[in-house]
């Protein structure tokens, strides 16, 4: 009688998991429960991405798949954008077809496996979609793989390392749709890839906890580099975004706010295509921005007549339109985007700060009677977000 002994295929996911929640739960900015509580689901959405990417990984047969979104949240994701990537190899050529939506920006981007850019003479690592030639119907097609004589228009250079074609589509407006993407690898486009056999599957368990710990490691360290070295409840002048797009900068902080204090945020409403305002956690994820307005961007945002947004983030609600909602968090990330940008930003496009008695709002807006609204007009505008979230998943 022959014995068959079952391997323990998840064993070294589970102990990634059981690592991770170690870094979760001994995180040094956590000060109560609901700290912790956060970290947890924050902690569940990472196991859910790492498993759907780990599963997603084959690049012999590449498929483009969400990697951030409301319930698989990491690197301060924008509220206003939907990020997609696929699995690619330098040494591999890959047609991307599609059509383009009326969305304010479409990019792309290369990237190694740790989440760091590619650097590839000429930018092809990082560009929007006015690098490409799109038809009358919005239809478009581009390659990317090696070094070639001639590639023809439309053609990116993969620099050394790259694993990961990765694209954002931001939305200035959420009435705007989104276009469409495909990919094929050119060398087994029409074949099918080799049915995954128990060695495949676990190898994809320990993938999935490789990535993981990677992506919990890679994000925890970001606001240490880039906000908290940063004087608290202050923002920077726009500047080019690290390891980003050319096309985009950011203003960036990080706040810590007594109840009864507001912060008062004031910025020109931009001329480029794409400006957006978030708050994020010390976990470095965005806050609930559908079913709070822990975000505007300038389609969403009141303008006053002066050309100025004027923002107050607050625990407590100042009962104006512009109004960010902390959700109670006495400390966060905050985060200015610009993007598709025609020329360079300068301090007298960015943000100043002004830190407040929540009491004292009125006083500090100048067009204040025109800023306030009511109970039923804030459930309107939560309304408007949730209906414009739904409809963005599914359209």
């Amino acid at each position: 009688m022959t014995t068959t002994v079952t391997p323990d295929v998840t064993a070294p996911f589970a102990a990634a998991v059981a690592e991770a929640e170690k870094l979760i739960s001994s995180a040094d900015f956590i000060r109560n429960d609901d700290d912790l509580a956060e970290g947890y689901d924050y902690l569940a959405g990472s196991i859910r991405a790492s498993l759907q990417m780990a599963w997603a990984y084959g690049k012999s047969h590449p498929f483009f798949v969400t990697s951030t979104g409301p319930y698989t949240k990491m690197g301060l994701d924008n509220p206003d954008t939907l990020y997609y990537h696929a699995n690619v190899e330098a040494n591999a050529e890959y047609l991307i077809t599609g059509t383009r939506g009326d969305t304010a920006d479409l990019s792309f981007q290369v990237l190694k496996g740790d989440y760091t850019a590619t650097d590839v003479p000429g930018g092809d690592d990082a560009f929007d979609d006015r690098r490409l030639e799109i038809d009358a119907d919005g239809s478009f097609a581009l390659r990317f793989g090696p070094p070639k004589d001639n590639p023809g228009p439309n053609y990116f250079v993969l620099g050394e390392g790259s694993s990961m074609l990765a694209v954002r589509e931001v939305y200035g407006d959420w009435s705007q749709h989104k276009g469409q993407l495909r990919i094929e690898r050119v060398d087994t486009v029409g074949t099918a890839p080799a049915e995954a056999g128990l060695a495949q599957i676990t190898r994809r368990y320990q993938i999935a906890g490789k990535m993981l710990l990677s992506r919990i490691n890679t994000w925890f360290n970001f606001p240490k580099w880039f906000y908290l070295d940063l004087p608290v409840n202050t923002l920077t002048a726009p500047r080019l975004t690290p390891g980003g797009l050319s096309t985009q900068f950011s203003s960036v902080g990080h706040y810590d706010l007594a109840d009864n204090e507001a912060m008062v945020i004031t910025v020109p409403k931009s001329d480029a295509p794409y400006q957006g305002f978030q708050l994020g956690s010390m976990w470095y994820i965005s806050l609930d921005y559908v079913n709070h307005q822990t975000s505007l961007n300038t389609a969403q945002a009141q303008v006053d007549p002066d050309g100025m947004i004027r923002l107050v983030v607050s625990k407590q609600n100042p009962g104006i339109a512009n109004w960010i909602e902390t959700t109670g968090k006495q400390r966060g990330i905050a985060q200015f985007r610009w993007q598709r940008v025609s020329r360079e930003l300068t301090e007298s496009d960015g943000p100043s700060v002004a830190i407040i008695d929540v009491g004292d709002v009125a006083a500090h807006l100048p067009y204040h009677d025109s800023n306030t609204i009511d109970e039923a007009g804030w459930r309107e505008r939560i309304a408007v977000r949730q209906r414009g979230f739904a409809q963005r998943m599914l359209g």
